[in-house]
């Protein structure tokens, strides 16, 4: 069984039986959150396009021109085509517009989104951690890394693909270009989303008004398109077909594919910049794309191979796949902001080790670079692109993520709905029902992908979920042991008090998971240098299940004796930790942090594998490799560098 658990310095933290707040929802926040409130400016929503609707918005580029060619391969009729964009107009209806755009949106955790905002936002009204509900969350959470490593392979490959039309023996060229523009992609994300997001906005803007025009152009080639706009004659194709039909319907879910980066990545930009983008750019541009794309090749079939660059004249194509490939890169940063926020709340929450997270902008909380996460996506990104070397083999492997994490969103979303909402079962059945049974149809039709190449994203889901479950269980287990070989806090602490050792001037702080025992490095500090501080705090960092804690719910303390405190600091799960300055917060409790004579004492612990058994011997040694990646305690923690004493300690696990 899985035990979720609340980090604090790499362990499991336990919260007080009594007398601390609940997890605080400020009626502020939202109104903190950019573009939360108001109508948001022309700047924040050019941002917008350029970072969440870049992957959605290169759709077009591939998912017409993969969902015919399956047709053609299964002998399907030409008037096939007008099937073909009715149900790719209207997938996107239904799960962009309806499901994200109207419902999934509203779902915020105080301004944030993606999947573990979900997790968290239903796991705060259940009143327990539930751990299906975090099983659910983390396989969610795997599905989108895989996501993240495919998307900029699939759309990268998919605009440098494009110059064969111009240059005819550049296709040898395909693959090395392509890895040079990942590789300058991921090298200018440590720039951070605000900066990257002011060149991505206007060239985006650009992307979807020609396509748009493109698209219109093309419009009364054959007017019998505009049919497509009748539901029935996707569901008339569907019927028709059978199971046949499912190739299409893999290839036409393309057409959504970044539709979960605009809940991942709400919390860059907030909810109204996202909606308007949304229904005012994105979703018409799209329209008229497909509408045109599927009119020129009912009116001329041998378009079918590329009908999205054939839309442009000759005189344009240049232009246009020099366009496309810039619109391809910026659609990689979609999931790659989003990646580096569910990282980053993942850390948060306890189902990572500390990595190292830079914050890259003073005034939007949720923009925040990860350097390993970032070299990580870089590699997996660049391996895909040299093993499967173009779009229309890597097609097979992408959609596979994407339909998994959709159907947990939906699954979360049904939780949310009906216990945070309080809807009815009636309203919130009536309403997901469809739109989840529409989502295991295509995760079924996407499943026949698995031995083309679908095994990808499933193996690389795979890893992350066993290294979270390992990461999990692991730290409970240690906990479980540092507690049973223990002192408790308030027996040594009154023991100190009846008989003190030293008493030496200043201010100790010592963090730990567990406030209930006495700190390791407490005990070491006693056993070896036999001296005891004056003041004594014994300090506990827990992860709230909302984005961030208003400073006023952020520290709680305890007197345990004489000259020792419990101290409990809460910090929301998009925020990153800054003991220090908590600590200089509780003033307001009439205590008083002077920081050139509070000393930071931190247990260094090492582990050994193979002792205790604790877990089976590879889990041991996996658990004992993250625990010694995990970044530094007082980095990640913001403490004074100079002011921090390290005592070691072996462990066997």
């Amino acid at each position: 069984m899985i035990e979720p658990v609340v980090v604090s310095g790499g362990t499991q933290a336990s919260r007080p039986e009594k007398g601390v707040p609940a997890d605080p929802v400020p009626a502020a926040e939202a109104h903190a959150q950019p573009g939360a409130g108001g109508t948001p400016g022309v700047g924040l929503i050019l941002s917008c396009l350029g970072v969440v609707y870049g992957d959605i918005g290169t759709s077009p580029l591939y998912a017409l021109r993969e969902s015919l060619r399956h047709a053609h391969e299964h002998g399907m009729a030409e008037t096939a085509v007008i099937s073909i964009v009715s149900m790719l107009f209207w997938t996107v209806v239904l799960i962009v517009t309806l499901k994200y755009v109207v419902l999934i949106l509203r779902a915020d955790n105080n301004g944030e989104g993606g999947t573990l905002s979900l997790v968290a936002k239903a796991q705060g009204v259940l009143h327990r951690r539930a751990w299906w509900l975090y099983l659910v969350g983390i396989v969610g959470v795997s599905l989108f890394f895989g996501d993240s490593m495919i998307t900029p392979a699939m759309s990268v490959l998919s605009a440098v693909e494009g110059m064969t039309l111009v240059l005819p023996g550049f296709q040898d060229w395909v693959v090395p270009v392509t890895l040079v523009i990942v590789v300058a992609l991921f090298w200018v994300q440590r720039s951070g989303t605000e900066a990257v997001s002011r060149f991505f906005g206007p060239v985006m803007l650009v992307w979807f008004g020609t396509m748009g025009v493109l698209g219109a152009m093309h419009l009364l080639d054959d007017a019998r398109i505009l049919q497509a706009l009748n539901p029935l004659r996707g569901a008339e194709f569907i019927v028709q077909n059978g199971f046949g039909a499912l190739p299409v319907m893999g290839s036409v879910f393309l057409a959504v594919t970044g539709a979960e980066a605009l809940y991942a990545d709400m919390g860059h930009f907030g909810r109204r910049p996202v909606r308007i983008s949304w229904l005012a750019i994105v979703f018409p541009a799209l329209t008229l794309s497909y509408m045109g794309q599927g009119a020129m090749v009912l009116s001329h079939p041998e378009t079918a191979d590329n009908p999205f660059f054939l839309l442009a004249p000759s005189w344009f194509t240049l232009p246009l796949v020099l366009l496309a490939t810039a619109a391809t890169v910026i659609a990689s940063q979609s999931v790659i902001s989003g990646a580096f926020s569910v990282s980053q709340q993942a850390v948060q929450l306890g189902l990572l080790p500390r990595l190292e997270i830079q914050h890259t902008s003073d005034t939007q909380h949720g923009q925040v670079y990860l350097p390993r996460v970032n070299t990580i996506l870089m590699i997996g990104v660049c391996a895909l692109v040299l093993a499967f070397g173009s779009s229309a083999r890597l097609a097979s492997a992408y959609g596979i993520a994407v339909t998994g994490d959709m159907v947990i969103t939906s699954i979360l979303a049904i939780v949310v709905f009906r216990y945070v909402w309080k809807w009815s079962w009636l309203a919130v059945l009536g309403i997901m029902l469809p739109i989840l049974a529409v989502e295991l149809v295509f995760l079924s039709a996407n499943l026949m992908k698995v031995l083309d190449g679908g095994y990808i994203p499933l193996m690389f889901a795979a890893v992350v979920v066993t290294f979270m479950l390992i990461w999990i269980r692991g730290t409970v287990l240690l906990q479980r042991r540092l507690s049973s070989e223990s002192v408790a806090l308030d027996f040594l602490a009154n023991k100190l008090a009846d008989s003190p050792p030293t008493v030496v001037p200043g201010t100790a702080v010592f963090l730990t998971a567990d406030p209930a025992i006495a700190p390791a490095a407490l005990m070491h500090n006693l056993k070896h240098n036999r001296v005891l501080h004056e003041r004594n705090f014994v300090v506990t960092v827990e992860s709230a299940t909302t984005p961030r804690v208003p400073e006023d719910a952020r520290v709680q303390v305890e007197e345990v004796a004489p000259r020792f405190w419990r101290v409990w600091l809460r910090f929301g799960y998009m925020e990153q930790p800054n003991v220090p300055k908590a600590l200089a917060g509780a003033k307001a409790q009439g205590l008083k942090f002077d920081v050139m004579t509070t000393s930071y004492f931190l247990n260094r612990r090492s582990l050994r594998v193979g002792k205790a058994r604790l877990m089976p011997l590879w889990a041991s040694r996996l658990y004992a490799g993250m625990y010694r990646s995990a970044s530094e305690p007082t980095n990640f923690y913001r403490l004074p560098t100079n002011r921090v004493v390290e005592l070691g300690q072996q462990m066997n696990i």
